[in-house]
C-alpha cells in the first residue's frame, strides 16, 4: 500500500485567483479533498474528476461535521494510501484550526505539510483599497476574532486592545457588533475612528461600508451587513476614501 499524506491547505480570501501555485498544485493531486464553507468551489474543479470530494463546512451555529469527525476522516483516508488535501478558507493557521489538524495528523503518524494562503484581513483589505499599515496613519495591526465575545473563560481584551495596535481586524464579528463597539468605547477608543465592513470580500459580491466607530452598529443594520464579513478599526481605512476621490477625479477629467 502506498504511503498517505495529509496537506492542510490555505484556499485564500475568496477569489479562486489568490491561490497559491503550491496550494493548486496540490488540489490537482489529491485522492480526496475535504473543504470548507468559505472555500470557493471553483477551485474544486481542478482537482482530478475521479478525487473524492467531501464538504466540511461550519456556518455560525450550523456545523455539517464536527472538527474531530473531520480529523477522524482526514487520517482515516490518508491511513488507507490517500493523498488528503484538507482545503481551508484563508489560512489554515489564521482561526482556521489548522493547527489542529496539524497536531491530529503528527499524532497519527501520518506525514503532514500545511500551505499557507492569504487570510482574509490581508485579502479583503486590500481588495477594498485599505492597507493595514500606512506609514503616518498606521505601524500596526492586530487580527481577533469576534465569536469570543461571550466565551468568559477566555475573553477578548478589547481594553488592551484599545490603545495598542493602530489598526484592529476583526474576524467572525459583524453579529458582535453593538458590543465590541460598547467594548471598545468603554476602554476609551475615540468614537470618530473610521470603521470598515467588508462583506464577502475579493469576490463579485464584495461590498463595502465605511462610518466612525460611534455610528457603524447603526449603518451595518440599514446596510443589512452580513457573515461572511470582516471589521476593520482605524486611521488606515481613510486611505480607501482617499484612493476612492483620486479615481473618481481622474474619471471627471477622462469624461
Amino acid at each position: 500500500m502506498k504511503q498517505g499524506s495529509i496537506s492542510i491547505v490555505g484556499a485564500g480570501p475568496g477569489d479562486p485567483e489568490l491561490i497559491t501555485v503550491k496550494a493548486l498544485r496540490r488540489i490537482q493531486t489529491a485522492d480526496v479533498i475535504l473543504y470548507d464553507r468559505l472555500v470557493n468551489e471553483e477551485l474544486l474543479a481542478y482537482g482530478r474528476k475521479e478525487a473524492l470530494r467531501i464538504y466540511c463546512g461550519k456556518a455560525p451555529g450550523q456545523h455539517s461535521m464536527p472538527q474531530d469527525g473531520i480529523e477522524r476522516l482526514m487520517i482515516k483516508h490518508a491511513s488507507a494510501g490517500s493523498h488528503v488535501v484538507r482545503l481551508k478558507g484563508g489560512d489554515p493557521f489564521v482561526f482556521g484550526r489548522g493547527g489542529e489538524e496539524a497536531l491530529a495528523s503528527a499524532a497519527a503518524g501520518i506525514p503532514y505539510e500545511v500551505i499557507p494562503g492569504i487570510t482574509s484581513a490581508i485579502g479583503a483589505a486590500a481588495s477594498a483599497g485599505i492597507p493595514l499599515t500606512h506609514r503616518g496613519l498606521a505601524a500596526s495591526f492586530a487580527i481577533v476574532t469576534g465569536s469570543r465575545c461571550h466565551d468568559h473563560a477566555a475573553p477578548v481584551r478589547w481594553d488592551a486592545l484599545a490603545h495598542s495596535v493602530d489598526t484592529l481586524v476583526i474576524y467572525m464579528g459583524v453579529s458582535q457588533l453593538s458590543g465590541i463597539r460598547e467594548q471598545l468605547l468603554k476602554h476609551g477608543k475615540d468614537a470618530a475612528t473610521p470603521v470598515a465592513l467588508i462583506e464577502n470580500g475579493t469576490t463579485a459580491r464584495e461590498r463595502t461600508v465605511t462610518g466612525t466607530l460611534g455610528n457603524i452598529d447603526k449603518l451595518a443594520t440599514v446596510m443589512k451587513i452580513s457573515n461572511p464579513a470582516l471589521i476593520i478599526i482605524g486611521e488606515a481605512v481613510k486611505v480607501r476614501e482617499q484612493l476612492l476621490a483620486l479615481e473618481n477625479a481622474a474619471r471627471s477629467q477622462i469624461g
